[in-house]
């Protein structure tokens, strides 16, 4: 009797041994995100799988944003870390030597198929054309490092210099084709680190970016007549959509987000608003809009305000889709409605 109860106890054990190692092996990599764009575009791949977890929580800016204990240990458990750059993240740079050999870090500005602007400086930029931005990093955009891009935390001494030269705009994640390159980008590093569900993540990016392309096609159509009105963003977040769409943004109220302007730069912008024949400006949720109030006060320019991070929409590709869509609603009803006897000239 005792040998036979014995004997089930060891075939019990060895059951649970067997179930946990079948279940490891179909475990999905544990993800970390940062900014919920990115999260939106990961998680549309990894649906049905698993779900990333995101750093960077609503309502906080990521230039800006602090780590907290919580967060580095988020990062240090993960298989996978999913980032912009030092551009965007300005905190996580640090973190990255310190993190387990097993973590593999994946930038996202060195994808293949990322397309990446210079920085506008100063905040004033008259003179940019479409043309003169379009392929001002396509060596980044066509010869992508693997090595970088899967292992950052051992490369980003060698890429931070780099940037700090040529001056990358970090805000890519709104381009539609940017969008699309990511979703590719990141399926293809997915497949690798967790085949047993290589079929799901392929087929979840097939479907998206193929919603991504028809978003692409509607907005175009939808933001044709803003092309030659001027306006005034909050932050310099917004190149990769006015790229995309033919938009004519002339500058922006703060040239650093962390830093407010003076009284000197107040008084630059109210002069620069009169001259361009500026119709909006924008403000941002996550900043204080007084500035932008008091910069239209006993002027015809209207205030409206745009969201880069779409931090109150829904959660996956949904939310990225809403997140364009709502800035090319926030652009319309402001431009259109400022009227037509303002419009520039064809540039």
């Amino acid at each position: 009797m005792v040998r036979r109860a014995l004997r089930r106890v060891w075939v019990w054990l060895l059951g649970v041994v067997l179930l946990s190692s079948s279940l490891s092996l179909w475990a999905a990599p544990q993800v970390v995100t940062t900014i919920k764009p990115i999260d939106d575009l990961v998680r549309a791949v990894m649906a049905g799988v698993a779900e990333p977890v995101r750093l960077i929580p609503a309502g906080a800016s990521p230039h800006t944003y602090m780590l907290k204990p919580s967060d580095r240990q988020a990062l240090a458990q993960a298989d996978l870390i999913i980032w912009i750059g030092p551009e965007i993240e300005s905190a996580l740079p640090p973190v990255f030597p310190a993190l387990p050999s097993r973590v593999r870090v994946v930038t996202v500005k060195a994808l293949p198929g990322v397309t990446l602007l210079s920085a506008r400086h100063g905040g004033a930029w008259e003179g940019h054309t479409h043309e003169g931005h379009s392929n001002a990093h396509d060596h980044h955009s066509h010869e992508p490092d693997h090595h970088h891009t899967h292992q950052p935390h051992h490369d980003h001494g060698h890429e931070a210099p780099q940037d700090a030269k040529v001056g990358i705009d970090g805000h890519l994640w709104l381009s539609p084709a940017n969008a699309i390159a990511i979703v590719q980008g990141v399926a293809a590093i997915l497949q690798e680190l967790d085949p047993a569900h290589g079929a799901t993540y392929r087929a979840n990016a097939e479907q998206a970016v193929a919603r991504l392309k028809a978003l692409d096609r509607a907005l175009k159509e939808q933001l044709a007549p803003l092309a030659n009105r001027p306006f005034l963003v909050f932050h310099d977040a917004y190149q990769y959509f006015e790229q995309a769409f033919g938009l004519y943004a002339v500058g922006s109220i703060v040239v650093r987000p962390e830093a407010p302007p003076g009284a000197k730069r107040l008084a630059e912008l109210r002069e620069r608003i009169a001259q361009q024949n500026v119709l909006c400006l924008f403000a941002e949720p996550q900043f204080e809009p007084k500035l932008v109030r008091s910069l239209v006060a006993g002027t015809p320019v209207r205030a409206g305000t745009l969201d880069p991070l779409g931090v109150d929409l829904p959660a996956g590709l949904d939310g990225y889709e809403a997140l364009l869509k709502r800035l090319a609603t926030q652009l319309s009803e402001c431009l259109l409605r400022a009227g037509s006897a303002q419009v520039a000239p064809h540039r």
